[in-house]
């Protein structure tokens, strides 16, 4: 490269004054660079999918002339342009609008994926309702086996009472022995603080705790005259029957 000449016309046009702003000089060479693309946008040569939509959007915005032979016949048949189609003009006044296809799936390929969307979205919403039933059935389940725990655990409350009562009663008759050994409670096993320890003792036989109160509060009615629930020991059958309600929780309830 030769040197630059400082004498030169080109280097003494230059604006060199000190109190130039380089925001101006910055400016300047922005507008230069943007001149410099348009210039190189305006020349560049368009591909040939652009060179077909300008023809084709060109001939579509254009109305068919006498030319054409379909808007020909139409003529001779008494059509008029902006006129409806139509023995009695019922029918349309634009033409059907072209759709092009520009993408290289095959026919039908839209309503494919259109349909396959909607699967999908129905999949989805079953899903959904799937779990909310699965979750509600959970919710319910563990409501009855809550409720049932709670009813298991009054029935070994109340087990535990006519037990004490059982022995008591039966001690003050001088019954050394009890009719069944579940009858009574062992002083061993009653001290027991661990829950687990008393649910085995309640289950400890073959019956159930249901069953065991159930034979249990007949036999303190029968021998005894007492209600467990009533708390009451009554004279004889006859006033147990006729001021005890019945012989179940139920009953009092």
């Amino acid at each position: 490269d030769e040197e630059e000449d400082y004498m030169s016309d080109s280097f003494i046009k230059q604006d060199v004054r000190p109190g130039l702003p380089m925001v101006r000089r910055v400016k300047e060479a922005i507008q230069k660079e943007e001149k410099q693309k348009e210039a190189n946008e305006k020349n560049r040569q368009k591909s040939i999918k652009e060179e077909e939509k300008e023809r084709r959007d060109l001939v579509l915005k254009s109305a068919l002339g006498n030319e054409n032979k379909g808007f020909a016949l139409l003529q001779k048949m008494g059509y008029k342009s902006g006129q409806a189609l139509g023995k009695s003009g019922e029918g349309i006044v634009e033409p059907i609008p072209l759709n092009i296809k520009t993408g290289l799936s095959g026919l039908g390929h839209e309503e494919l994926k259109k349909r396959k969307a909607e699967e999908k979205l129905e999949n989805y919403r079953q899903k959904l309702h799937m779990k909310k039933q699965a979750n509600e059935q959970a919710a319910d389940q563990f409501r009855v086996r809550f409720k049932n725990k709670q009813e298991e655990r009054k029935m070994e409350g109340d087990l535990r009472k006519s037990q004490r009562a059982c022995q008591q009663l039966d001690m003050q008759k001088d019954i050394e022995v009890p009719k069944e050994t579940w009858f009574w409670i062992d002083p061993e096993e009653e001290d027991k603080k661990d829950e687990e320890d008393k649910e085995d003792e309640c289950t400890s036989s073959d019956l159930s705790v249901s069953e065991k109160l159930q034979v249990l509060t007949a036999y303190l009615r029968k021998e005894h005259f007492y209600c467990i629930w009533c708390g009451t020991t009554y004279e004889d059958s006859e006033d147990l029957s006729s001021n005890c309600p019945g012989d179940s929780a139920a009953d009092h309830d």
